[in-house]
């Protein structure tokens, strides 16, 4: 999930907002200043209900994020460099560069998210019991209610043993440690993570023909977003197997044909697009990589304009670039790659472009894991 924009650093970790939040925000801000608060707390004023519902969104959101940072927090303490976290439609990701290296690690990052989910809904849930005990009631008292209730259901359903969930994480843990086999441990987190999706589905069309409206189609939804995050998780799971102990190295292609970013896009599609087989072009500047142009971005522009267009204009810029050493393992590599580049990342040593890993060259290597994979089973 990619963020809309960037909101800025919380721990040291880069922190964005995909446009879907705006989405969840006001139907949260919605639902509680249009309905529930008005309903339990009648004969305020308009603006009340709409400040309280708002100041609830805030709150929770901050602890949706509080959630995610406890995840990057822990992950970098266990050795993985953390890419970012994303706020969006359905929570919040945190964005790991890499892998637990044992179940203990694995333990610990997926565990402290709804510790801390849990930890904020026992204070506001322990400042309303104080207000009740002061007899002090009205609508903050229920705005507090509803953030240690929120928070405490997030808690809980974050722990059901299902993919991507982090209990799905803690099941992960579970089962590595018992049979040794990371990915086979991924697989049933996976599997369990698309039977809670079917289960999600058929409660929430259950609930909507029953009435339920709006918050039965939710359900679903959620549902529908399990199943295909499962389904993901698996593949990346038998893929990461194939690829594991493969290097950058072993799969790049070694000094690839470059160009300068001074180029025209007319010289471009003359003298290089049919000369050379690849449909990528690193841009260098004395050996230094600063730009990519894909055939892609060269079909988007005019042909009555490409004598006037450089490749740097159309090109991924050098901060968008995907870089890799030639000893890092290809499945660190994976889940760095961007669709600016179109899924490929250039090998650098001593910042001098050395290679060029694309989709293709990952698309092999994958092949000849699954073969040495299924020889050495055969050989068991």
């Amino acid at each position: 999930m990619r963020a809309s924009f960037r909101i800025g650093r919380v721990a040291g970790v880069p922190v964005g907002v995909n446009w879907s939040v705006l989405v969840i925000f006001l139907l949260i801000a919605w639902g509680l200043s249009a309905n529930q608060f008005p309903r339990s707390y009648p004969d305020r004023p308009t603006w009340a209900y709409v400040l309280a519902g708002l100041s609830a969104a805030v709150v929770f959101f901050v602890g949706l994020l509080a959630h995610e940072v406890s995840h990057a927090v822990v992950a970098k303490r266990n050795g993985i460099e953390v890419e970012g976290i994303t706020l969006w439609l359905f929570g919040g990701v945190a964005e790991l560069r890499g892998e637990a290296r044992d179940p203990g690690a694995e333990l610990r990052i997926a565990g402290v998210g709804p510790l801390v989910s849990l930890i904020i809904g026992v204070v506001f849930g322990g400042i309303a019991v104080l207000l009740v005990l002061a007899d002090v009631h009205g609508l903050w008292l229920g705005a507090l209610a509803w953030l240690a209730g929120i928070n405490i259901l997030l808690a809980v359903f974050n722990v059901l043993p299902a993919a991507p969930l982090d209990g799905g994480r803690l099941l992960r843990a579970a089962v590595w440690k018992a049979t040794g086999d990371r990915t086979r441990a991924s697989v049933v987190a996976a599997r369990a993570g698309w039977i809670l999706g079917v289960l999600l589905i058929g409660l929430g069309l259950w609930q909507f023909l029953r009435g339920a409206g709006f918050g039965g189609l939710w359900l679903a939804l959620i549902g529908w977003f399990l199943i295909g995050a499962a389904g993901l998780e698996e593949r990346q799971a038998r893929t990461g197997s194939a690829l594991r102990g493969i290097r950058v190295a072993d799969v790049m292609t070694p000094q690839p044909q470059t160009a300068s970013a001074e180029m025209t896009v007319a010289d471009f599609v003359d003298h290089y697009l049919f000369a050379y087989r690849h449909s990528a072009l690193p841009l260098t500047e004395d050996g230094r990589p600063v730009g990519l142009v894909t055939l892609d971005r060269v079909r988007g522009v005019a042909a009555d304009r490409r004598a006037a267009t450089t490749l740097a204009e159309v090109a991924c810029r050098a901060d968008q670039l995907v870089l890799a050493s030639p000893d890092e393992q290809l499945t660190d590599l994976l889940p760095r790659l961007s669709g600016c580049a179109d899924g490929r990342a250039l090998v650098v040593t001593d910042q001098r472009l050395v290679g060029i890993v694309s989709p293709s060259d990952i698309s092999r290597a994958v092949q000849r894991g699954t073969l040495r994979g299924q020889a050495t089973a055969g050989r068991h």
